[in-house]
């Protein structure tokens, strides 16, 4: 049975940081490329970040840039998101995506098999 947990949600004000865990089970790890997601209040879901396969290579949106930080730990089946001088409009519930497809990955959430129950960012002004 795949599981992705995500964990490390919470409230923060503006200029704070917080890291966001998530947890992949029931594949191999590796195999996986991970991402984030969120979703704002009354908006769309939107890409926030992705790491390859190996971690060696990652992709943000541009209003994340320079201040995010997406990883990986092998050992412990885990991906990060480290999130930095955070914005109200960072305010979302964010999810974790893994994609076992061996592609490339992309910013596509119709592209990730496996989701997490979402984690939730507060940051306030």
């Amino acid at each position: 049975q795949v599981q992705v947990v995500e964990s490390g949600g919470g409230s923060v004000q503006a200029g704070g940081s917080l890291r966001l865990s998530c947890a992949a089970s029931g594949l191999t790890f590796s195999d996986l490329v991970m991402a984030w997601f969120r979703q704002g209040p009354g908006k769309e879901r939107e890409f926030v970040a992705r790491i390859s396969r190996s971690g060696a290579t990652t992709y943000y949106v541009d209003s994340v840039k320079g201040r995010f930080t997406i990883s990986r730990d092998h050992y412990m089946n885990t991906a990060y998101l480290q999130m930095h001088s955070l914005k109200p409009e960072d305010t979302a519930v964010y999810y974790c995506a893994a994609d076992p497809s061996f592609g490339l990955g992309s910013d596509k959430g119709a592209d990730y098999d496996y989701w997490g129950q979402g984690t939730q960012v507060t940051v306030s002004s």
